[in-house]
């Protein structure tokens, strides 16, 4: 419920602001180029801040014949107001020599133009309104978006961590939002500032300096360049500087620094008045730098980068709020027919398109299903199958379509007696992960006639293949034969590349083989990207770890099943025929290049992108590998890799841990317990463990690590998850 406050009150913002948002936000970008071509035109001397008052008025005296003011603006130009042939001249000078560099800078046509619809939209007060509003509401979004991000992201210390990608717009939403944001609450600010100032809100309060005239002294005479005042201020401080108006002595210089106005005695030197700028001038002047990057080519580019960023931030959460599922979703038979009901909990959609896959499926069968989300829970008086496919979100909280999930299933207790599995989709750089959906495992297992037919099974970042095995169990247990169809989301694969199979290996009692590939084309894929096979039109795609062991050549390490429509195909290809297949990015599972200690976990064929990765550590870091399998039989489709490596000093050391060499079954998870001083020295120095192979190993290891995190580090295991110090590409 708090996260929809939050999540509905930064579109209505967004919405009512949007407009005024746009215009200010191309503007400024065209105003935050000003300040940029001001500051690199040539009429900066180095080395000028340092001098005196007394320095620079010596030197500028000199060249003229008289001169009415000396000025330094925010870019650090020096200009006098002299009279030169009898006329009055400002223009830029070097305050060194005098020499006239150039005249004073005037506002471009574009610039003027861009300035006066950035501030008021050409309709003058009703104009700064306005835009006074959109950047009140703008520091709104901004407050809005960064507490919608953190419980995104699991809190605000995991606010740069990772993010799961579901589609263009959600994933550059969050990206660049994370980085312009800061940038935005400074404009929207100061904007704000600006406008109350503008209304006078705000009193622009300004210094009023009193001088008695009675208490003047006429002695004794310095030279001005003995005045104190002038010999220990720099040029630095100075904003303007006016000459006094006569020689009369009652006449006096008037001085602008930085942070005070003061009157000078224009014969003894005397201070005659001297006042502070109140807080609010200072405020305004601060406001107006921050606003307007005057004076500062980075800060400059920093706001036009903020502002560019407006434009894009609002089309992508555009996209992203009318790509949401909708409540309505089409269903044959409603919700008292279906003898298999299908819940979704969903945030993005994207588990909303398996759940939708899956009922179709089911349908597809005969079966009467009943698709909805997981806030519509009812009496459904049908019901002898529940299966709930659902999403977490943020901190491990419930996605939007499954708030009030638990209360309705408290509210709603089932008559009839049914069974129920659940699946949780999520990400395992994120702390909580699938947490909802084992909330949603407990809720169900204690209401009424119910009856769980497994655990919880998670899938990781939209994980097709993982779908498909929980489908495939789900599938045996009812006593159905169901055959998926993978959705259409949205992929960083390639296009189609051509392989030329080199050579083959196997273990024909184990049923693996490695499949070495020379590359044909261009893609250029990295060890840990996957390789999408597709057998024949109409069949499932299929994901093999790749191992990359130079530019031409790759690994691919299979396992075949009996039954296996892409395994057997795989396995049935000769020396030098042809394979057709996309490379599939996987940056979350290559390599870690600033890792100074690495280890490898995997079992049976995940070792596949392991040995390419080996083969790449050119700089001999050091690796440690762990690896399970049957017997030792099963090595030797490897041990040539392995021995080499090891020889080459690419591999540190390689363990490994076979089931049925001996009665008592030995595993991975047994080695890191033995081996429990590496691990943790490993992630408390930043190194990071890699986990290649299925997710029964994975959840094993992962507990294994946990109980090592709890005893020598006293930090959860997510902490170094977070960090990417742990990576997982298991199924």
């Amino acid at each position: 419920m708090i996260v929809s406050v939050w999540r509905y009150s930064h579109l209505l913002f967004a919405i009512i602001s949007s407009i005024f948002l746009l215009i200010a936000s191309i503007t400024g970008v065209i105003l935050a180029v000003e300040p940029i071509s001001n500051k690199i035109e040539p009429y900066s001397v180095s080395g000028a801040d340092e001098l005196s008052l007394a320095e620079t008025l010596e030197n500028l005296n000199a060249k003229y014949e008289e001169i009415l003011a000396i000025s330094r603006d925010r870019n650090g130009f020096i200009s006098v107001t002299a009279i030169v042939d009898g006329k009055n001249e400002a223009f830029y000078v070097n305050p060194f020599t005098g020499e006239r560099l150039g005249a004073l800078l005037q506002k471009k046509p574009l610039f003027q133009f861009a300035t006066n619809l950035h501030r008021s939209l050409f309709l003058k007060s009703t104009g700064r309104f306005l835009i006074g509003l959109a950047s009140f509401l703008l520091i709104l979004i901004t407050i809005s978006g960064i507490v919608l991000i953190a419980k995104r992201q699991g809190g605000y210390r995991q606010f740069f961590a990772p993010v799961v990608r579901e589609n263009f717009s959600q994933y550059n939403h969050v990206v660049y939002a994370r980085f312009s944001l800061i940038p935005l609450l400074v404009l929207a600010i100061t904007g704000v500032y600006l406008s109350l100032l503008r209304f006078d809100v705000i009193p622009d309060t300004q210094v009023a300096l009193q001088v008695d005239f009675d208490s003047i002294q006429e002695e004794p005479f310095k030279e001005y360049t003995e005045f104190d005042l002038f010999k220990t201020t720099p040029l630095s401080e100075l904003r303007e500087l006016e000459y006094p108006f006569s020689e009369f002595v009652e006449d006096y210089y008037i001085i602008r620094l930085k942070n005070k106005e003061v009157y000078l005695n224009q014969v003894t030197g005397d201070v005659l008045a001297e006042e502070k700028y109140p807080t609010v001038q200072v405020m305004s002047s601060w406001a107006t730098v921050l606003h307007t990057g005057e004076g500062s080519i980075l800060w400059s580019i920093v706001l036009g980068l903020g502002s560019l960023a407006i434009p894009f931030l609002t089309v992508t959460g555009f996209i992203v709020y009318f790509k949401r599922p909708k409540t309505k979703i089409k269903n044959t038979y409603n919700k008292n027919e279906g003898t298999y009901v299908v819940l979704v909990g969903t945030e993005g959609g994207t588990t909303l398109q398996f759940a939708q896959e899956f009922h179709k499926q089911l349908l597809s069968i005969g079966k009467k299903s009943h698709l909805a989300l997981m806030n519509q829970y009812t009496h459904f008086k049908k019901m002898e199958h529940l299966i709930v496919i659902t999403a977490t979100y943020g901190q491990g909280e419930a996605p939007a379509s499954a708030e009030k999930f638990v209360h309705l299933v408290k509210k709603h207790p089932q008559k009839q007696a049914f069974n129920f599995s659940v699946v949780g989709f999520g990400s395992t750089a994120y702390p909580n992960f699938c947490q909802f959906a084992y909330e949603t495992h407990e809720v169900l297992e204690t209401s009424n006639n119910s009856t769980a037919l497994q655990e919880v099974f998670t899938v990781n970042d939209q994980s097709f293949e993982a779908f498909n095995n929980w489908c495939a169990t789900w599938s045996k247990k009812v006593g159905l034969n169901i055959l998926l169809e993978k959705p259409k989301l949205a992929t960083n694969s390639l296009p189609p590349s051509t392989f030329e199979v080199i050579n083959k290996a196997e273990i024909p009692e184990d049923d693996t083989f490695l499949l070495s590939l020379k590359n044909l084309n261009d893609s250029k894929p990295i060890s840990g990207d996957l390789l999408s096979v597709i057998p024949e039109e109409g069949a499932r795609e299929r994901l093999y770890s790749i191992g990359k062991l130079n530019a031409e050549t790759l690994l691919i390490s299979i396992r075949r099943h009996e039954q296996g429509l892409c395994s057997n195909y795989l396995h049935q290809l000769g020396q030098n025929e042809k394979l057709t297949a996309t490379v599939v990015d996987n940056r979350n599972f290559h390599f870690p290049k600033n890792a100074k200690k690495t280890i490898f976990i995997a079992t049976g064929t995940g070792i596949g992108p392991f040995l390419g990765m080996i083969e790449e550590n050119s700089h001999k870091k050091e690796i440690h590998m762990y690896w399970g399998a049957r017997t030792t039989n099963s090595f030797n489709l490897y041990k040539n890799y392995i021995d080499k490596a090891l020889q080459d000093g690419k591999l540190t050391n390689f363990k490994n841990a076979y089931s049925r060499n001996q009665p008592e079954k030995i595993y991975v998870q047994h080695l890191i317990k033995q081996d429990k001083e590496l691990f943790v020295e490993v992630l408390k120095k930043k190194g990071c463990i890699m986990i290649c192979g299925s997710i029964a190993m994975q959840k094993e290891v992962l507990q294994e690590l946990q109980q090592l995190c709890n005893e020598h580090l006293g930090k959860d295991l997510s902490h170094y998850q977070n960090r990417k110090q742990i990576k997982m590409d298991c199924y």
